[in-house]
């Protein structure tokens, strides 16, 4: 009997949008700009004018190409200054509830601090007789729909499962990859909650019968008070993004407007549910309004997960008291406070990082476990967000890639610099992956951000060097987002498919 080798996977490519090369547009100014300065005292035959040309010229490229902690002095400079002006101007502030604007009708609608604040959340039939809450951009054109979503995991199943499983969600990622798709984002997002056991006790309370021996309600008890607190709760999210400016043909067909967004969204969620339980995924539920308000709440204010969940829970039949979920208007933050470093929202405390880069060698498809593994003192939330490629432009974009990275070997090689092993392995990397799609694989653009959230100020640099190291383990290089914690959190921490920018086309 042959054995079945587990899939290993690689070859991921960092996206190049600088400027020129890899300097942005005001890094190529401050290096143009000080290498005309250093020239000068020859221009001028002055050597007293080098005294302070040189030092000049030193400073503006060290500007254009110093780095800090990854970002280069002059993004740090932008960073710093809008930061200080959003302080300034106590834009880094949010105030809701009694100070949340009302319509013209009197209704509060939902507050959402930010960038947040334009998404607006629509009611549309599900075509089985049932509702959806769809998230609706009308900045970007976009309209989402957010469905909860279980897995058996990979960790316990054999190899041959385990690859079936992979190779099914990449068969639903390259079915997305259609030239001028309708489906233009596809994201992922897990939250990891710790749980102390309040819920399963509350559960037993209420099962338990009045009968029951007291030596096994005695063991019970003991049983629980040593598994609650180190159980951990899951909850993944599925999340799909059309573009109305991609699909406006078939929404002009469904009707037009909103109403015609929301009706093509449905066909194409319909659509893709024979690709999804390929892949081993169940559709619990697609968010309702309430549901999806329920899952914004919670991740602004931990402490009403419980409550809400106990409320959830007691809608067993003959329940006449409130409804699952909770009103849309009451999903956001009561305050918020965005510093350098640090989110603050409600009674938590948010710190969120960018995956910046993905492990060298290949690696197995568990290989992000060690960033999901419960703690006991703080809260994970992952977002994984892919924009599928038609099959034309990944061409044009593996064109371009492959360009500029054969151009600068050209001028490394006449300036006499050697190749480094890292150069060397992104050029092959570049042309596999160009091998690839021309053999019918399908390219995606993506991002990651991990949020840690914690309850208690205290554990805020534990829960961060604990994420640091697991990030570590699984060979993953984490860059913390400064100057944008707020903007990052919406995209980290929420299932709503935000956080992966427009490509930006270099020179």
């Amino acid at each position: 009997m042959t054995s079945v080798e587990p899939a290993r996977y690689g070859g991921w490519q960092h996206e190049r949008s600088g400027f020129m090369g890899n300097l942005s547009g005001l890094g190529f100014s401050l290096a143009a700009a000080g290498t005309v300065v250093a020239f000068l005292p020859l221009y001028t035959r002055s050597w007293s004018a080098a005294y302070v040309a040189l030092p000049v010229a030193a400073l503006l490229l060290l500007l254009a190409y110093g780095r800090v902690l990854g970002l280069t002095a002059d993004q740090w400079i932008v960073l710093a200054v809008r930061h200080q002006i959003a302080v300034a101007t106590r834009r880094n502030l949010f105030l809701s509830g009694l100070f949340a604007p009302r319509d013209e009708h009197g209704h509060q609608p939902m507050d959402l601090p930010g960038t947040l604040a334009r998404l607006r959340i629509l009611d549309a039939p599900d075509g089985l007789g049932g509702q959806i809450g769809i998230l609706h951009n009308p900045t970007d054109g976009t309209y989402s729909a957010v469905c909860q979503i279980t897995a058996p995991g990979l960790a316990l199943v054999d190899t041959a499962k385990q690859n079936g499983r992979v190779r099914g969600w990449a068969a639903f990622l390259r079915g997305q990859c259609t030239e001028d798709g309708a489906i233009t984002r596809i994201a992922v997002h897990q939250r990891s909650l710790p749980d102390d056991g309040a819920a399963l006790r509350s559960w037993t309370e209420r099962h338990l019968s009045p009968d029951a021996p007291p030596a096994a309600v005695e063991a019970l008890g003991t049983l629980m008070a040593g598994a609650g607190p180190s159980a951990t709760i899951r909850e993944t999210y599925l999340t799909v993004t059309l573009s109305a400016a991609r699909a406006r043909l078939a929404i002009k067909g469904s009707g037009g407007g909103q109403r015609g967004a929301a009706a093509v969204l449905v066909r194409e969620l319909n659509a893709m549910q024979p690709s999804l339980s390929s892949a081993g995924l169940t559709i619990t539920e697609w968010l309702t309004p309430r549901g999806l308000a329920q899952t914004i709440r919670t991740a602004y204010d931990p402490d009403a997960h419980q409550e809400l969940s106990n409320n959830n829970r007691a809608t067993e039949p003959g329940w006449t008291g409130v409804p699952r979920g909770m009103e849309p208007e009451l999903a956001g933050p009561a305050a918020t406070e965005t510093t350098w470093g640090v989110y603050r929202h409600d009674g938590a405390w948010t710190v969120t990082y960018q995956i910046r880069g993905l492990p060298h060698s290949e690696v197995y498809a568990t290989f992000l476990q060690p960033i999901l593994k419960p703690r006991p003192n703080a809260r994970r939330s992952m977002s994984l967000v892919y924009e599928p490629i038609g099959p034309g432009k990944a061409r044009r974009e593996l064109a371009r890639e492959k360009t500029k990275r054969e151009a600068q070997r050209g001028l490394r090689a006449k300036t006499g610099r050697s190749e480094s092993q890292d150069e060397r392995r992104e050029s092959l990397n570049a042309h596999a992956q160009d091998a690839a799609r021309a053999s019918g694989h399908g390219v995606v653009r993506l991002t990651g951000l991990i949020a840690v959230t914690v309850t208690d100020l205290e554990q805020l640099p534990i829960a961060c060097a604990d994420l640091k190291a697991d990030a570590s383990n699984a060979g993953l290089y984490l860059r913390q987002v400064w100057g944008a914690q707020d903007d990052a959190f919406g995209a980290s921490a929420l299932p709503l498919g935000q956080g992966l920018p427009e490509r930006r086309v270099g020179i």
